[in-house]
């Protein structure tokens, strides 16, 4: 591991360097990595290992039409290569379990009963194992458990392993039967085009991962921009001036420099008034949404939002109020408006 300064604290890291792909080959050699779900993280994890010579076998529920015919389009062959999920699961010795959180609870007294002495049962969230008592999800006593959580969706994976740039992943090992959970997590975050790896705990990824999809990365974001564009609108600002003031200006070219250098960087790199304003601004925004993110860690932590998770997606009409809940957010003036002024772009592939 390398020992890596992380804002003046010490953390160990776990780089291609010290763990290059021909060492992670070397451990998984003789391991069939079987991925149950073809859905969001699969097809980029199994595609990545699939491409950096790994033996890798897809579980999908063939009632699912899409994603077994987008296996199949990604050329995983049927009775071959392409199972339904408890052949698979029965066939690997790593068992990836990347279903969605919802189906790996009514998926699991089906796999279970797969699971043999000494295979290893992974997963890339610590959803199920964390609230065992509300998902039912606890593996038997004779197998590994280990946990590789990219740190993007996995469309974002896919992307940045093409693009030969990896995407970070944190890891853990829940429980060590063989006395090798460590070496085999490890060679599998390399597998999938991790671009280092960091040590985490089951708890503690799933504490972080659901505060920021609720926080920064998604409910937040997006909650911030409803409310500058409607002011912006109030005030007699054209729609195609507050989306770019609140959205385009961010995405195409702010944020392209926090990534690139960080957010102190991005503030030297604007104008004396932006600079100003900024730094005035920024801990009126900090004291007015800590008390969120607060309550949010609390409601994360206890337990609530699983609760909350498993009973919305559980329900029978789930599929339609959740199309129903992106389409009121797709067809607000915001966002029929960044659909205009993505088209405007020069190039614009955008056909929506």
């Amino acid at each position: 591991m390398a020992k890596i300064d992380f804002g003046g604290v010490p953390e160990d890291v776990v780089t291609r360097d010290e763990f290059p792909l021909s060492k992670a080959r070397e451990v998984l050699k003789d391991e069939i990595v079987a991925v149950i779900g073809y859905g969001v993280q699969g097809p980029a994890q199994a595609l990545n290992m699939k491409e950096n010579g790994i033996n890798v076998i897809v579980g999908q529920a063939p009632e699912f039409k899409a994603d077994w015919d987008k296996a199949v389009k990604d050329e995983f062959v049927p009775g071959k290569t392409l199972f339904t999920p408890e052949e698979a699961a029965a066939k690997g010795t790593i068992i990836q379990y990347l279903v969605s959180d919802a189906a790996q609870r009514i998926l699991w007294p089906k796999i279970k009963p797969c699971l043999k002495k000494g295979n290893a049962l992974y997963f890339s969230h610590g959803f199920s194992i964390t609230y065992k008592e509300h998902t039912g999800v606890v593996p038997p006593s004779d197998i590994d458990v280990i946990l590789c959580a990219p740190k993007g969706s996995g469309t974002s994976v896919r992307r940045n392993f093409l693009a030969g740039t990896g995407i970070n992943s944190s890891y853990s090992v829940f429980q060590d039967f063989t006395g090798r959970a460590t070496e085999r997590i490890l060679a599998l975050g390399i597998a999938i085009g991790s671009g280092y790896l960091f040590p985490t705990t089951f708890e503690n990824e799933v504490y972080s991962d659901l505060t920021g999809e609720r926080g920064v990365l998604m409910g937040a974001l997006a909650g911030i921009m409803d409310a500058q564009y409607e002011v912006l609108r109030k005030n007699g600002h054209s729609p195609s001036e507050a989306f770019n003031e609140t959205v385009e200006e961010l995405t195409q070219s702010l944020i392209r420099l926090v990534d690139e250098r960080g957010m102190d960087w991005m503030y030297a790199n604007c104008s004396a008034t932006a600079q100003r304003g900024a730094l005035d601004w920024r801990p009126k925004f900090r004291a007015a949404v800590l008390p969120v993110f607060e309550d949010l860690y609390k409601k994360v932590k206890s337990g609530e939002e699983c609760v909350r998770v498993l009973k919305s997606t559980g329900a029978p009409n789930y599929r339609e109020s959740l199309d129903a809940e992106l389409r009121e957010l797709g067809n607000s003036e915001l966002w029929r408006t960044g659909a205009a002024v993505r088209k405007l772009r020069p190039g614009s592939k955008d056909k929506r």
